[in-house]
Formats: C-alpha cells, structure tokens, sequence
C-alpha cells in the first residue's frame, strides 16, 4: 500500500501572540524560554495538522535569538513541515516581532524542531510524505532531508 502524501501548505501554522509584562524578564525583553515555549507549540500544530496523530518534541536545533522583542510587541510565528522521514518530521519556526507603534517587523528567532507521530499505544509510527510545491518548499525539503541524516549519524555516533 502506498504512503499517503500532504502538502507543505497543509501543514502551515501562523500564530500571534502579545508580549505581556509576565512574559518579560528585567530589561522589558521576552524570556528566551517563552519564545520557545510559544515556538514548540507552534511547531507541534504543523506537525498535527500533517500527520493527524499524536506528535511528542524529539529535538530542537539550533535555536537562535536575532532580535529582541519588547512588552507591548507582537510575536508572529510561522512554521510548517519541511521534510518527513518514517515516523518524523521536520518543523521549521521563524519568529519576528513586531512594534505596534512603528508597524517595524524584526527577524527575532528561528529554529529546526524534530516531531515523532505516535499512534494511540504510544508507539512511534509512519507519517505521512510531505509534497514540497514551490521552489522555497523544494529547498527546504532537500536542506532538512541533509540535516535529518545529520542528526541521525550523530546519535548512531554517540
């Protein structure tokens, strides 16, 4: 039986969310740990919407904080699936902040996260191909293809 195939466009999420005082440290900035708290939830509804399972975090990679963001910003993430080996998937983020006074929009954040479907025992199990249709899609499907075989000599190494 053949795997069955979804979009890249299927699995896009957009997600706004206002920097509350409670989200910020001393100098007025968002925690590090709640863009990735917002990032992880982000990521995990591409992966939902692609497999239509359960999905658990396996990895997050290089996660990089560009800009900061300040209370009264709004944080605009965006991720959708970039590439699907057996039972993984591949999420990428990007997180920008914007000020709400100026309309001035920053690159604040991306990351690569790593998603395992699993089946109602718990257990791993297959997702899913991803159809990539635009040449961004094309691209970032072959660059995740590399970094998942990357990631997965890397634990056969350890």
């Amino acid at each position: 039986m053949k795997k069955k195939s979804n979009t890249v466009r299927n699995s896009q999420v957009t997600m706004h969310q206002l920097v509350l005082p409670n989200d910020t440290n001393n100098l007025g900035n968002v925690l590090g740990g709640r863009v990735m708290h917002l990032m992880d939830i982000c990521a995990a509804m591409s992966a939902y919407k692609h497999a239509r399972t359960h999905v658990v975090t396996a990895s997050v990679d290089n996660m990089n904080f560009l800009a900061p963001a300040k209370k009264g910003f709004i944080l605009i993430l965006r991720s959708s699936v970039n590439y699907v080996a057996k039972s993984s998937m591949e999420v990428g983020v990007k997180i920008e902040s914007e000020n709400p006074f100026t309309g001035k929009v920053r690159h604040t954040g991306s990351a690569y996260l790593t998603f395992v479907s699993l089946n109602e025992e718990g257990k791993s199990t297959e997702v899913p191909d991803i159809n990539p249709e635009t040449d961004v899609e094309i691209r970032r499907y072959k660059e995740g293809k590399a970094r998942t075989m990357q990631r997965k000599q890397e634990l056969e190494s350890k």
